[in-house]
């Protein structure tokens, strides 16, 4: 079955679905989304699969170019749901602050580490990017991954995936699809 969100949409926007693998086949994927919903794709022949895997505080250096999702705080600051720190590869990629659509007005900052701080909190990372900065709380136990080329044997039932979608030729079809290894699931 389509999901709702196929059926409505009047361009070929993409959207992320966020869940778990119920059932692959060479052209479909079947999974569960956070919500409960059931949701049928197709794969796109140029489906590209990265593989996220977690790292240590220490891979969060100054100059590192990272991706922050995160939550205000009353203060001004953001305290992180996840930290991605990119391959100096993706440096620049989707750089500056939006809304997020993990949580409601959860935040993404894609941004060079500018600083770097120990608190009582966690540890305080400023994030530079063109226009601003923000300052974010990675207070401890906050996942913090990487991410590097995947492959389809990554996709296998029971796994959790964070899919990019989109309509494509009257088509639900995943056009990327972010997974681990060996159980572990992307953050958001």
């Amino acid at each position: 079955m389509l999901s709702a969100w196929a059926s409505a949409q009047t361009t070929a926007a993409p959207i992320r679905l966020r869940g778990t693998i119920e059932s692959i086949a060479a052209d479909r994927l079947v999974m569960k989304e956070r919500s409960g919903e059931r949701v049928e794709l197709a794969l796109a022949p140029n489906l590209t699969v990265t593989e996220i895997f977690p790292v240590g505080m220490d891979t969060v250096t100054p100059n590192s170019f990272v991706g922050v999702g995160a939550t205000p705080q009353a203060d001004g600051t953001q305290r992180a749901i996840a930290v991605l720190v990119f391959p100096e590869a993706m440096r620049g990629t989707g750089e500056g602050h939006r809304p997020f659509d993990f949580l409601p007005q959860s935040t993404m900052t894609n941004a060079t580490v500018a600083g770097q701080a120990t608190a009582a909190d966690g540890n305080r990372l400023t994030l530079a990017y063109p226009g601003g900065e923000k300052t974010v709380v990675v207070a401890p136990g906050t996942p913090i991954v990487s991410l590097r080329p995947g492959s389809r044997e990554l996709l296998v039932p029971g796994a959790g995936v964070s899919v990019t979608a989109q309509v494509v030729g009257e088509k639900a079809t995943a056009t990327r699809i972010s997974t681990g290894r060996n159980g572990f699931a992307p953050p958001y």
